[in-house]
């Protein structure tokens, strides 16, 4: 059982450098985006392309915050997900990075729908949606509190956990 779960740690490893090593080609590839803008003419065109390098960045972002957070809950933490404190924090942590890089792309959406008006309503509904599911992790926070209030002693074991990472 020890060698499977050292497998599994393993491909959770990997995985997460899959994850960062498409960060860092999406960050390659936003970057020449955005100097070909800055060498090119500075007009509507420059600006939609540095909008659409923001909007590769925010996924590069999404890359990277979801390879760390692989490493630290999956392989230097080897956290048991099954605590409800423990599930709190880790989805937590992945629906900041989502929320944050979906708003992001909404307003880049926005921006694009200068161009194109009818895509104005994929803008909106994205930041709609961005709003449903900041409401909906609210919820899920509030409702989770009744769980962890059964095992009192969960969040300071999750805290002591957090001094492997740090």
């Amino acid at each position: 059982m020890k060698i499977l779960l050292r497998l599994f740690g393993l491909l959770h490893g990997l995985m997460a450098c899959l994850f960062a090593c498409a960060a860092l080609m999406l960050i390659a590839i936003a970057a020449h985006m955005g100097w070909l803008a800055v060498v090119g003419t500075w007009d509507r065109a420059a600006a939609q392309a540095v909008i659409g390098a923001l909007g590769i960045l925010t996924v590069a972002v999404v890359a990277l915050q979801i390879a760390e957070t692989i490493i630290e809950e999956e392989v230097i933490r080897d956290a048991d997900i099954s605590a409800p404190t423990r599930v709190r924090r880790f989805l937590s942590r992945f629906l900041v990075v989502i929320v944050v890089s979906l708003s992001i792309e909404g307003l880049v959406a926005t921006f694009k729908a200068q161009e194109d008006p009818i895509q104005l309503m994929y803008a909106a509904s994205m930041l709609v949606g961005v709003g449903v599911l900041l409401a909906s992790w609210g919820l899920f926070i509030y409702l989770n509190r009744s769980a962890e209030e059964l095992e009192p002693g969960a969040m300071e074991d999750a805290k002591r956990e957090d001094h492997k990472v740090g």
